[in-house]
């Protein structure tokens, strides 16, 4: 079924999720989490050892972002796959940055689906590879 609620609504998530990741995620512009984002988000953290929900506001989202450039630099964002249904958007991106205490230049990947309401992101669920990173971090060797 495809109607043209659903076709405006895909174009809409496809926009925002495409502004976010462009300008806020990526650490270009943090302050426009303001426009983009819900003034309450529910955060799922999809973790196997923890899963948690959290609530993240424009601010706290851009505060976040903040911390990442302190612990990677000026990062490179490359979203490798997104993927658009309706309200929800799926993202595979890779993000790739020097880690400033150990100097280890790191690729860490990440899988988000963002749910998107009136223009503006109220929900997603993240999962990290954690191992991967950890790995990376302290030179352990590949297990391929």
């Amino acid at each position: 079924m495809c109607d043209s609620a659903v076709m405006i609504n895909a174009d809409v998530t496809r926009r925002v999720v495409t502004e976010f990741l462009a300008y806020v995620r990526s650490g270009r512009d943090p302050s426009r989490a303001v426009a983009l984002m819900a003034p309450q988000v529910r955060a799922h953290q999809v973790q196997s050892e923890d899963p948690v929900t959290i609530m993240r506001s424009p601010a706290d989202y851009a505060e976040h972002v903040q911390e990442m450039v302190d612990t990677w630099g000026d990062f490179h964002l490359q979203v490798e796959d997104l993927l658009v249904d309706g309200p929800r958007a799926y993202v595979r991106l890779a993000q790739t940055g020097r880690h400033i205490e150990t100097g280890r230049v790191v690729r860490q990947i990440n899988a988000v689906v963002y749910h998107v309401e009136d223009g503006r992101i109220t929900e997603y669920w993240m999962q990290i590879d954690r191992a991967g990173l950890n790995a990376q971090l302290h030179g352990e060797p590949r297990l391929n």
